[in-house]
């Protein structure tokens, strides 16, 4: 299988056991939260190889993430820690509908010391693909200069590049920047990965096909926008489809659904397949991810993946 790169933040999650407001819940449950630690154990379920590039604080919960990214065989050769600082921590509501409350403590975190230095040593050999958020950008100025670097060596190596915009504008200091950061960025790759809503903000747009159109006038080859249950929108190379959601018959948790859809996306492409069943893939996947508590416990292997689309097509 194929072996690609990320780079992010991850952090301790602590998951409510009881419903309510966070500062009535005394039972939390243990888990790693962050966009790309979903994405990275996505792809490692279906087989393919991949490289984290972190930093954690010498604490607990840093040594804690680096043993959870290699249980779930992902490569933490790349993976550094600073003394200075500690590793971002989060907790998160349970709810039974809608979006939980999560509270972050990752200001000042270690990760967000990262910059172009971090990536000093990096071996490309063997990369193919690298995937990418806007949530590292937004941490610090160091990170989005590590990110503009691994963009620009990616590039100049033919190594393909995917981008969920996966905006935090809590992050941001002015949503103006954001925007325009983030479309900088997004329109560098090859893949590009917006929530209907994300896309409508950073474009000015509010029709999918305009959308679409923005970013291939930029040079993207690929634009997936994100329609929540609905599924999705495709615009490539002239081929522009719809996609159907899966049926979800108990949504459990929502976070963590776009990087799923990133999961069968982007496996999908680099195992050959049609660009029409890889965004499927991502639909059931999504459609997985939120009927589980935690953020990337409810990723499929390629097993269960193949099961559940082959009961879902037999309902429909």
């Amino acid at each position: 299988m194929s072996r690609m790169l990320t780079v992010g933040e991850p952090m301790a999650l602590f998951v409510a056991e009881q419903e309510g407001p966070l500062e009535n819940v005394e039972r939390f449950q243990r888990f790693v939260a962050g966009a790309e630690v979903n994405f990275s154990i996505g792809m490692s379920r279906l087989g393919h190889q991949v490289t984290y590039i972190t930093q954690l604080g010498m604490d607990p919960f840093g040594r804690y993430i680096e043993s959870f990214l290699q249980d779930n065989a992902i490569d933490t050769s790349n993976v550094s820690y600073n003394p200075a600082y500690l590793t971002g921590m989060q907790w998160k509501q349970k709810v039974v509908t809608g979006d939980p409350e999560v509270f972050s403590a990752r200001k000042n975190s270690a990760a967000s010391h990262m910059d172009p230095e971090t990536i000093a040593n990096l071996n490309w050999e063997g990369f193919v693909h690298i995937h990418l958020t806007g949530i590292p950008p937004a941490l610090s100025a160091g990170c989005r200069e590590m990110v503009y670097e691994l963009m620009d060596k990616a590039s100049a190596r033919g190594v393909q590049i995917s981008y969920d915009p996966n905006l935090r504008p809590g992050l941001w200091g002015d949503k103006n920047e954001m925007a325009r950061v983030i479309n900088d960025l997004a329109c560098r790759a090859d893949i590009v990965l917006p929530g209907i809503e994300e896309a409508k903000l950073l474009t000015g747009k509010q029709e999918v096909t305009e959308i679409a159109d923005y970013y291939h006038a930029a040079g993207v080859k690929t634009v997936v926008i994100k329609l929540g249950a609905k599924g999705a929108f495709t615009s490539s190379e002239g081929e522009q489809f719809y996609t159907d959601g899966f049926l979800v018959k108990r949504v459990v948790d929502t976070v963590g659904a776009g990087d799923g859809f990133a999961v069968g996306v982007v496996s999908g492409i680099l195992e050959g397949l049609s660009l029409k069943e890889a965004v499927k893939r991502g639909a059931a996947i999504g459609a997985l991810a939120v009927m589980s508590p935690g953020d990337n416990d409810g990723l499929p292997t390629r097993i269960g993946l193949e099961a559940f689309i082959e009961n879902s097509s037999a309902k429909l």
